[in-house]
């Protein structure tokens, strides 16, 4: 910052649109080429193919640029328009070519600092950023730079004059939105371009990975371990595709929207994790509004619905402006959802010492963020290992006025607009929380652990991650439970803690497991595995588990 920050500059992008002239000292002094490009740019050809370039460049020539599209630097597009100085029509720095090697010789880092102390003299400041001050170099210099075909960086504004340039458009390889106004420019031809746009956003990115021949590069040790691992598989065996599934490496884009989170001092911060797909979007808005701590949620979606993801975000008041959200988007691949790995994205990338790992279908009561953090502190979870159990409910209705306080959730209960959670078909799940003495509890309660437990709980960070062989519908929490309770976690129940199951369709998984005897089986089959491999890792205290299993 400190190397740009002293040069005034009017341009939108403001002091990051001069960094790039900072290259060759801010990039690895062995580094010999780069390809710069902005963020505005969309390619229509393989980037191999502008690689290439360099090997046109002559001996003196150290930096590669497409001409300027619109008349900017020509100053003719207003009355007393005086723009920085340029070579005929300048060059558009959207998409550039620079031979470190060669600059750090010349000494570009001196030769554009007195270019642009020079010229801010007469001109004040400059108004495109870096563009200008490349430009200004350029005229004192024609012979460093190699001009590039138009088609490397077609430029799309409202002061776009040439046409020239799409009358080629078969040959079109770079689309440069260089305007603050992206895709509403004033251009005749932004329809065309907007639709490639359009289209390459809602482009599956997984087919771009299954390109037959690839590169003939080294193969990476985590590929060759892949691929053994998936030689290893048995293609007859019946639960193959459950296999397989827990060897797909998914595409991940973390923090795909901004994120800002400043640590607590105390040290008890707590962030909520869940995940979820495109089919309880709806759930983020009332989540932000009963929990004002941080969050981190994994989203498995495809490329087209993160998009609309995007778009839905943009535009919603309540996600806008809550930016201690983190969102993870997990891209769609395999016929499973891989909801523990989906999970376990979510819980990675929390940024505080404690997570209360929930589902996105659930309401946490108003203020629950501040009574766990007190908890936190309360039962002294910074030297004991310790799981906090929220209580869990349910409504069958779509439109709840939902409870103030735990007196009025009993008497909801008790009028029957509130249940236990799961009491009608999985009432194993959520007993050992012993909603009887929850009831009248002022203090938290330890509870044993008992098969098909599944509480949502309070726990450090640094707890067992969620097991990935557990995909789509069946098991996915209580092997996490189990696993803590092997660890020798205490699970304490709060007394003044719940949260709300809100009603919505069943899912796709759901559906499949009831429908298909192959699935339970399979599943079956991963439990027995599961059990094995818990008695393996924790000996003789995992018996009770395997004895458990076998009495049901």
């Amino acid at each position: 910052f400190s190397e740009v920050s002293w040069i005034p500059n009017k341009h939108y992008s403001g002091i990051y649109g001069l960094m790039k002239l900072t290259l060759t000292k801010a990039l690895p002094s062995d580094l010999s080429k780069v390809i710069v490009l902005d963020t505005d740019i969309t390619f229509a050809t393989d980037i191999a193919e502008l690689w290439g370039i360099f090997r046109k460049f002559t001996d003196k020539q150290v930096i590669g640029l497409v001409e300027n599209q619109s008349d900017w630097y020509l100053g003719n597009l207003w009355k007393n328009h005086k723009p920085w100085p340029a070579l005929g029509r300048g060059f558009n720095t959207g998409v550039i070519l620079l031979y470190l090697e060669r600059l750090r010789r010349i000494g570009w880092e001196q030769m554009w600092r007195l270019t642009a102390e020079r010229e801010l003299m007469s001109m004040l400041s400059t108004s495109l950023a870096d563009q200008d001050i490349f430009n200004a170099f350029i005229k004192q210099n024609p012979v460093l730079v190699h001009q590039l075909p138009c088609f490397w960086n077609v430029q799309l504004s409202d002061h776009t004059r040439s046409e020239q340039c799409y009358t080629e458009v078969s040959d079109l390889k770079v689309i440069h939105w260089n305007s603050p106004k992206k895709l509403r420019v004033k251009n005749k031809h932004v329809e065309f371009f907007r639709n490639l746009y359009l289209t390459f956003l809602e482009y599956d990115g997984n087919l771009l990975r299954r390109e037959l021949f690839g590169c003939p590069s080294q193969a990476s040790p985590d590929s060759v371990q892949l691929q053994t691992a998936l030689e290893e598989l048995d293609e007859d065996d019946q639960c193959y595709d459950f296999r397989r599934e827990r060897l797909t490496v998914h595409r991940v884009h973390l923090y795909f929207l901004q994120y800002e989170y400043t640590p607590t001092e105390d040290d008890t911060d707590i962030t909520l994790v869940a995940q979820l797909s495109m089919d309880r979007l709806q759930m983020l808005e009332a989540i932000c509004k009963h929990w004002e701590g941080p969050i981190s949620l994994a989203l498995y979606m495809s490329d087209a619905e993160a998009q609309q993801f995007l778009r839905y975000a943009q535009a919603s008041e309540v996600l806008k402006n809550r930016k201690n959200v983190g969102y993870h988007i997990v891209y769609k691949e395999g016929q499973f959802y891989p909801v523990n790995l989906v999970r376990n994205v979510a819980l990675k990338n929390a940024n505080t010492p404690y997570v209360f790992l929930t589902d996105v279908d659930f309401l946490p009561m108003y203020g629950l963020y501040d009574y766990l953090r007190k908890s936190v502190v309360q039962l002294d979870m910074a030297h004991a290992k310790k799981a906090l159990v929220v209580p869990a409910f349910e409504t069958l209705r779509y439109r709840l006025s939902f409870p103030k306080s735990k007196a009025e959730l009993l008497s909801m209960l008790d009028m029957g607009s509130l249940y236990t959670f799961r009491y009608h078909v999985w009432p194993k799940g959520h007993a050992p929380t012993n909603y009887a003495k929850w009831r009248t509890a002022t203090t938290p309660y330890k509870v044993e652990w008992e098969p098909d437990f599944e509480p949502y709980v309070v726990v450090r960070r640094d707890c067992p991650e969620y097991d990935q062989r557990f995909v789509g519908f069946g098991w996915n929490k209580v092997s996490h439970i189990m696993e803590l309770d092997a660890q020798e976690y205490d699970l304490m129940v709060l007394p003044n803690a719940f949260m709300i199951h809100m009603p919505h369709a069943p899912s796709f998984d759901i559906s499949k497991f009831r429908s298909s005897s192959s699935y339970r089986n399979c599943l079956n089959t991963l439990k027995d595995e599961f059990h094995q491999d818990l008695s393996r890792k924790y000996g003789s205290a995992a018996l009770k588990y395997l004895t458990a299993q076998r009495n049901m």
